[in-house]
Order: structure tokens, then C-alpha cells, then sequence
């Protein structure tokens, strides 16, 4: 996969270059901020864009800002948003506003290379992977939806762990049931989210949204683990 990374650490964006070398990818552009980061886009057709959150000269929100700007103008784009913190306005605004793959991690889970690159494969296959901590923070600063009251403890944690972007399996595994009891509490939360099957199969997309702009304000026990 062709990669463009943005970040001022010289030490974390080597570090990146090398890991995502050593896996296979191909990394396009590795810059210290977003200056030029849109002409190296048009110049380098990357697949994959990494981008740290604060970024010279403020340090404030630059990454997430070019990375808005960005999907303005490439909507398609996969974009992964590192970060020390989840900045939470702009955060829901990408992962609302989303028209392709998406990922928002915090930095601490680039200690766990396995885990990183399988975020960084499954976002460049389409898919939308958010760390445990940024579902939890939107969790808390989101009014409650009726919608969401309608749902069962069992079925909140299902339907956080599908935020998580764990499949049918990985939930089974984590609430030790089957993938058909996961399959009925998944078939449940749609039918009280008021989600109609389509023919483009968005209803798990839509029921993620539902869950970080309306979810509870506190997540039940175990739903983010």
C-alpha cells in the first residue's frame, strides 16, 4: 500500500517509515507538517494518509484540520489520525462526515506494532477502526439518543465493540457467545435504531454514528475493552 505520513517528530515519523517499510508498504512522502501536504497528495497518489493531530507552527490542531481539508477535496481517501489526545469536536466531525476509510488512534497504540498494522491494513481495505479511548470519550460528551435507551446492556456492549470495528467473531470471542447470538443482538439494536436493510449494506455504519453522537453518556462495563 502507498503511504503519505504527516508528523513533526523526526524520531516517531522515522520510526513510521521504517515499520511500514519493514511490513511491506510503500511510504510516498514522509513530512514534519502540512505545508505541502496537499501538492505531495496530488503528486504522490498515496492509498493511505497518516497524520499526526498537532502540527507545527501552532501545535494545536493543523494535522486534523489538513486532514478535513483533505477529505474536502478527496473524499475518498483513507485517512489515519494519530494523536495524544482526542480532540473531540473535530473527531466526530471526520467520523460523521466520512465518505471512505477512517481511522482515529492514539499514539500509545503505535507501541503495539501488531496492532498497528492491522489498523493500518484494515483501513486501507475500506473499514473504520477508532481506538478503545476515543469511543469512550465521545461516549461521555454525547447527549442520550431515545433511540439508544431502547437497547439493552448486552446490546450497548455489542454495539460498542462494533465501533471498535471488531467483526461478528471478535465480539464473540470477547463476550465468550456465539456469533449467532451476536448475530440476534446485532439484528436487535438495528430493528430499535430504526435501521431499514439496504442494498449498499450501511446499516452497521449508521449504527455507529447513532452510537457516538447519541450513545449513553456512561458505557456499560466491558463495552470498550
Amino acid at each position: 500500500m502507498r503511504i503519505l505520513i504527516c508528523e513533526d517528530s523526526a524520531l516517531l515519523r522515522e520510526g513510521l517509515v521504517r515499520l511500514l517499510q519493514d511490513a511491506g508498504h510503500e511510504v510516498v512522502a514522509a513530512l514534519p507538517d502540512a505545508g505541502e501536504l496537499t501538492a505531495r497528495v496530488a503528486e504522490t497518489a498515496p492509498e493511505l494518509c497518516i497524520l499526526d493531530v498537532r502540527l507545527p507552527p501552532t501545535f494545536t490542531d493543523e494535522g486534523i484540520r489538513a486532514a478535513l481539508a483533505l477529505r474536502a477535496v478527496q473524499s475518498t481517501l483513507p485517512v489515519l489520525v494519530l494523536s495524544q489526545y482526542v480532540e473531540e469536536r473535530y473527531a466526530s466531525e471526520l467520523i460523521t462526515g466520512q465518505a471512505a476509510a477512517f481511522g482515529y488512534l492514539l499514539k500509545d497504540r503505535v507501541a503495539d506494532i501488531r496492532d498497528f498494522l492491522g489498523a493500518v491494513a484494515r483501513i486501507g481495505a475500506g473499514a473504520t477502526v477508532l481506538d478503545p479511548e476515543v469511543v469512550a470519550q465521545l461516549l461521555t460528551r454525547r447527549a442520550r439518543d431515545e433511540r439508544m435507551s431502547r437497547l439493552t446492556e448486552r446490546e450497548r456492549t455489542v454495539l460498542a465493540l462494533i465501533a471498535e470495528g471488531k467483526s461478528n467473531q471478535a465480539i464473540a470471542q470477547t463476550l465468550f457467545i456465539t456469533e449467532a447470538s451476536v448475530e440476534k443482538h446485532i439484528t436487535s439494536l438495528f430493528q430499535k435504531l430504526g435501521l431499514e436493510q439496504d442494498e449498499h449494506g450501511n446499516r452497521r455504519v449508521l449504527a455507529v454514528l447513532v452510537h457516538l453522537e447519541h450513545g449513553d453518556q456512561t458505557p456499560p462495563n466491558g463495552a470498550l475493552r
